[in-house]
């Protein structure tokens, strides 16, 4: 009786923690969120004076009005959705129908193939040879040299076999007992069973693209394939105060003013794509994430 006691003590306690550390996290994560969303309408001159202020003549949309009327930024910010759905997509494709081929316990060579990709994730060409690689394909300042390399993880086919592994075997069983072929089994069964893993690596491709510029800034260098990121990184890192402006000093000043003010609604219009997509891949991204954990 008091050792009963004393557990339920213990995990009153143990959920009072836990309740302190998820608002701990989750307050971690809110406030930059509002901070960013608050100083994007604030005059730059305002936030660096009097930081977050609510008074209404401190704010201003010119931030939103010079990154929409930048056709810069538009073009990158549709780039960016191109590469990212087309990379997502691909990556989606490319781990399926791998991984589902491995999971089945009767296929010819499925332990070498499984230590071949292992293999890969440990060692790889490095840059220059993927460059060289990338240039006799052709595919040097095309859309092609940001979707197709790395659309093979090795990670992603893991967690997709491990899913496919975890699906009952009866259902194949009496599948192959109505007649069907392998072909039936896979596109009419698995896969839409396989939907919330689909989406989980989905979501993982796709933020993971959306914000990279690395591979971008290596083989693109047409300004008009140049991803948002890009975009934004010249903007923010690499502007030159403009020739006309007097003294280099006003210059400079003007300069950081204008990246200041751009800055925050660039953040917050970049980040629109990923927080609409969350809520809808919700309910699938618990079921995904746990791919393998339980079974049967």
């Amino acid at each position: 009786m008091n050792q009963s006691a004393m557990m339920t003590q213990f995990d009153k306690r143990m959920l009072i923690l836990n309740k302190i550390i998820i608002g701990f996290i989750v307050l971690i994560t809110v406030v930059p969120m509002l901070y960013i969303l608050v100083a994007s309408f604030m005059d730059p001159k305002a936030l660096v004076s009097k930081g977050i202020s609510f008074n209404p003549s401190d704010w201003t949309v010119e931030g939103y009005q010079r990154v929409f009327s930048d056709k810069s930024i538009l073009r990158g910010f549709i780039n960016s959705l191109v590469y990212s759905f087309g990379f997502a997509t691909l990556t989606v494709l490319v781990s399926v129908f791998t991984a589902y081929p491995l999971s089945k316990k009767d296929l010819v060579g499925r332990r070498w193939f499984n230590y071949f990709l292992i293999i890969t994730m440990f060692f790889g060409g490095g840059l220059v040879p993927t460059y060289l690689l990338v240039k006799d394909l052709g595919m040097i300042n095309t859309v092609w040299a940001i979707i197709i390399p790395g659309a093979v993880n090795v990670w992603n086919i893991i967690l997709a076999r491990a899913y496919f592994q975890g699906l009952p075997d009866e259902l194949v069983e009496a599948a192959v007992i109505d007649g069907a072929n392998d072909l039936q089994i896979f596109f009419k069964i698995m896969l839409p069973l396989a939907k919330p893993i689909m989406f989980v690596l989905f979501l993982y491709a796709f933020v993971g693209q959306w914000n990279s510029y690395f591979d971008a800034m290596i083989y693109i260098k047409d300004p008009n394939l140049e991803p948002l990121q890009l975009v934004l990184r010249k903007i923010l890192i690499q502007s030159q105060p403009a020739k006309d402006m007097i003294g280099a000093q006003a210059a400079m000043n003007e300069m950081k003013r204008l990246a200041e003010m751009i800055k925050y609604a660039t953040i917050v219009i970049s980040s629109l794509p990923l927080i609409v997509m969350y809520p809808f891949f919700q309910k699938y991204f618990d079921k995904g994430i746990m791919a393998g954990s339980l079974k049967g």
